[in-house]
């Protein structure tokens, strides 16, 4: 079955471009295994090398995402070459690439974009343990690139299903594309450790910052009531599934290469517990808030993240309450964060929506 082609009125089997962008969605979780148990090893076991089984799931993840991006780009460029209508629900519009050498749905085109770009660093990630053996930490320069690179195929993945978005595949879609995406931007907060001690907590603004906009983004694209919150249920999913998974996988892998864990292992999940668990909290809010500017719920939920923080620390690391200067500085920070976060997210969300063909009778 022509994937890209209108369809006759009478649909059989798979709803169109249900399948190529379910691909993209199960790569792009693939990636986001492999991140999760990469992190877990460094914390619990420590330095790794290039081929070990978390990078594979990595790899695979970002080489499925992309070979279901380019057979969509193919298949698209030769309905074009053949003058075959191309339907705009796979992936959305088609454009130009390469002086219209081939003709790329531009969901596809961005998360294609990604996974390329992808093999770019993992190159040099190859090269970066020939030369150094291992990677002791796990922002090094080449998963920098790595980890940015994948953000971009979750991206083009939120894309993909948002042309679809007033289809129940698209709708649920978009919800588990952004969940996915709204996990993984966590591991970005890491490179936050790196500014200037202040008295502000830039992690926990920084992850504010990126949950309220993944959120709204996903709320504003789909813009009907229990959007943030579906949102958030499928955060928490993915948050109690890696909070098992992470650290077991970890020691399953140890044991089977002979490798022992750190004495100093605490058993937490590092990136699970990045992700705040007052999330849901935050999407009530937002549902409760919804008719006012978006800057307000987004300020909202910037305070309650910040507040919530060094709470979830206490609870999961024993970690001491901060001083309240600098617990009173990071709420007023996550509150300026979480209101630019709101508008951005609902300015996103907006602009997504676009990607959806017109209605017939309706002017785009």
């Amino acid at each position: 079955m022509d994937i890209t082609a209108a369809a006759a009125p009478v649909r059989v089997g798979a709803p169109r471009g249900l399948v190529p962008a379910s691909v993209v969605l199960g790569g792009t979780l693939l990636s986001l295994i492999g991140l999760t148990w990469d992190i877990q090893w460094h914390s619990d076991v420590g330095p790794d090398t290039f081929f070990t089984m978390p990078h594979l799931f990595l790899y695979a993840g970002s080489a499925v995402s992309g070979l279901a991006s380019l057979a969509v780009v193919l298949m698209t460029t030769a309905n074009e070459k053949r003058d075959k209508a191309v339907d705009p629900i796979v992936g959305g519009r088609a454009v130009g690439v390469f002086g219209r050498t081939f003709a790329a749905p531009v969901g596809y085109l961005i998360s294609g974009i990604g996974a390329a770009l992808f093999l770019v660093y993992g190159l040099w990630d190859q090269w970066w343990h020939g030369l150094y053996g291992f990677d002791a930490v796990i922002d090094s320069p080449p998963h920098i690139g790595l980890l940015l690179s994948v953000s971009i195929t979750m991206v083009g993945a939120v894309m993909v299903f948002a042309v679809a978005r007033e289809q129940s595949w698209g709708t649920y879609g978009v919800a588990g594309a952004a969940a996915v995406l709204l996990v993984f931007s966590m591991v970005t907060v890491i490179g936050l450790r790196a500014l200037p001690g202040g008295i502000v907590n830039t992690v926990s603004v920084g992850s504010a910052f990126f949950s309220v906009m993944i959120l709204f983004m996903g709320a504003h694209l789909l813009k009907r009531r229990g959007a943030a919150l579906t949102v958030a249920v499928v955060v928490a999913v993915l948050q109690v599934v890696f909070w098992w998974f992470s650290p077991w996988a970890t020691e399953v892998y140890a044991d089977a290469t002979g490798l022992p864990l750190r004495d100093y292992t605490d058993g937490v999940p590092a990136l699970p517990n990045m992700i705040p668990m007052c999330l849901i909290v935050v999407a009530i809010a937002a549902e409760l808030l919804h008719r006012l500017p978006a800057w307000i719920p987004g300020a909202v939920g910037g305070v309650i993240i910040t507040a919530c923080s060094p709470l979830q620390r206490m609870l999961t690391y024993g970690a001491p309450f901060p001083h309240l200067d600098r617990y009173v500085a990071t709420i007023v920070a996550g509150a300026i964060f979480g209101a630019a976060a709101g508008m951005l997210g609902r300015r996103f969300g907006q602009m997504l929506r676009h990607l959806a063909p017109a209605k017939e009778g309706r002017h785009a």
